[in-house]
């Protein structure tokens, strides 16, 4: 005698699926009251983040007098000495010099950064353009005034805005970074909410055709949060590890070792050793990588604190990523650290934690990876807004049922 068990079956499927969407209300919840809470910052990191993706371009489009040049017919590069020392002569005495750009293309200037202590302890930034055909200063230009709470230009603005929320850096590290966690957390109980659980697959991925404004609304929240979530999440986890490093890399060498370039120290040999110059520590840095283009260049304004020189274009067999920085002491001009993942002796997270800028940046997949991230930042403030109107037409829904 058989006896059907396929009653059964179908008993035991409904109730999985049942328990399934119980656990789903329940993640849906942690969903909600993450993005109703997170959401304003998701849309300041995600706005900020897009422009900053092309903010050389459209610096040099607001300030074309200190960020461009006419370059001659044939003309090369004038010396780095003469460059930097340019620099400096448009500076008071003690102003010291913390960082330079290279120029990215033919007709962009050299830029220079300098800080200027005030008697308040507290520093002026300044930019210096200098024409490298010429090693002439092209402008120059107060960033941010001492005692100011905010820069004043535009795309400083913009990167104090989405880096530390216009707040001073012991304050808005811990704060970037762990609303960054829980951001992560976000997407990640977003993308369990939206799992479709009967296998309508097509339902998931797509706008459902002639729906009404409320379901447009839920099918844009879901398929936008679902085609950003691969983008997103790879962005705001490099963004933790670039403002709080010392925290996460001892999570991350749980599993490998890593290093970190702002580890390293200067070690000077007698109270006034000399220092050597930047543009000793590129020709550096250029012995190493010859074929590299610098980018930019670390200063090493402190007794301490080490020359860092980071170039593109480094092409190496089993690397996609063409960006090497040297890490060189200031005194001696001895390499520290190459950040490569290429090295033999680099570790896998090493080579993880290479990634990162390129990663928050878009740059690792070339222009391709820069408008993927550009596209998926300005979509967050309409995964916020779309997420608000969601929860409206549910409290609405409730009411009515009450």
């Amino acid at each position: 005698m058989s006896f059907d068990i396929s009653p059964f079956k179908q008993l035991a499927s409904v109730q999985n699926l049942s328990a399934l969407k119980r656990r789903r209300h329940y993640w849906l919840t942690v969903h909600l009251w993450l993005g109703l809470t997170l959401g304003l910052l998701l849309s300041i990191y995600g706005i900020t983040g897009s422009i900053l993706v092309f903010y050389a371009e459209i610096d040099e489009w607001l300030r074309p007098e200190l960020l461009q040049v006419t370059p001659p017919e044939e003309g090369q590069y004038r010396p780095l000495s003469e460059i930097f020392e340019a620099g400096r002569n448009a500076m008071p005495p003690q102003a010291r010099h913390t960082f330079a750009v290279y120029p990215r293309n033919a007709n962009a200037a050299f830029l220079l950064r300098f800080s200027l202590a005030q008697e308040d302890g507290n520093e002026d930034r300044w930019l210096v353009g200098v024409d490298p055909y010429t090693a002439k200063v092209t402008n120059k230009h107060l960033q941010w005034r001492a005692g100011d709470w905010m820069p004043n230009d535009c795309i400083e603005f913009i990167f104090e805005l989405h880096y530390a929320l216009l707040l001073p850096w012991h304050i808005s590290s811990p704060i970037v970074g762990l609303s960054a966690a829980l951001l992560i957390v976000s997407i990640l109980t977003g993308l369990i909410v939206w799992w479709p659980l009967t296998g309508h697959w097509r339902n998931a991925l797509t706008f459902k055709a002639k729906a009404g404004k409320v379901r447009f609304n839920y099918d844009l929240h879901k398929t936008s949060g679902f085609y950003t979530a691969l983008i997103m999440i790879p962005v705001l986890f490099s963004g933790i590890y670039m403002v709080l490093p010392h925290n996460v890399a001892p999570v991350i060498e749980l599993f490998s070792p890593v290093t970190y370039r702002y580890w390293f120290q200067s070690k000077p040999p007698s109270p006034n050793a000399p220092a050597i110059g930047m543009d000793e520590a590129v020709s550096i840095a250029l012995k190493q990588y010859p074929h590299g283009r610098p980018h930019s260049i670390y200063g090493a304004p402190n007794l301490t604190q080490t020359y860092t020189v980071c170039q593109n274009g480094v092409d190496a067999a089993g690397s996609m990523l063409q960006r090497r920085c040297t890490v060189i002491d200031r005194y001696s001009g001895k390499i520290l650290d190459l950040d490569d993942p290429s090295l033999p002796t680099a570790t896998a997270g090493e080579i993880f934690t290479h990634w990162q800028w390129s990663l928050h940046s878009g740059q690792a997949f070339g222009m391709t990876g820069r408008l993927l991230v550009f596209l998926s930042g300005l979509l967050c403030p309409f995964l916020f807004v779309t997420g608000v109107v969601r929860w409206r037409h549910k409290c609405r829904a409730n009411r009515k049922t009450i």
